[in-house]
């Protein structure tokens, strides 16, 4: 095999485009825990697990984590649906809301 026919063995990486991508995996790693602590929060609050100042508290500190995931996003050109990794046979890693 003469060297243009052989697969390339390195990868060509931009400092944008790491940068760019290393953010969109925090940043998908961050909403799976958002969506996971919001899903415990409102079955904590229905079975009354909660205090009603537990629950304000709760609730806004989860919008003001989605506010910073927002601000996030668009600071580097993300949108929600880009935070959504395809595993392949197990379907979406976040739930298409």
């Amino acid at each position: 095999m003469s060297e243009q026919q052989e697969p390339r063995k390195r990868l060509d990486l931009e400092p944008d485009t790491v940068e760019r991508d290393l953010i969109k995996l925090v940043l998908t790693v961050v909403e799976l825990l958002r969506q996971l602590m919001e899903r415990q929060a409102l079955r904590r609050v229905d079975e009354g697990d909660l205090s009603e100042e537990q629950e304000e508290r709760i609730g806004l500190t989860l919008m003001l984590l989605d506010d910073r995931m927002t601000e996030l996003r668009d600071r580097y050109g993300l949108r929600p649906e880009d935070l959504n990794l395809d595993l392949g046979p197990l379907g979406p890693l976040l739930p298409r809301e």
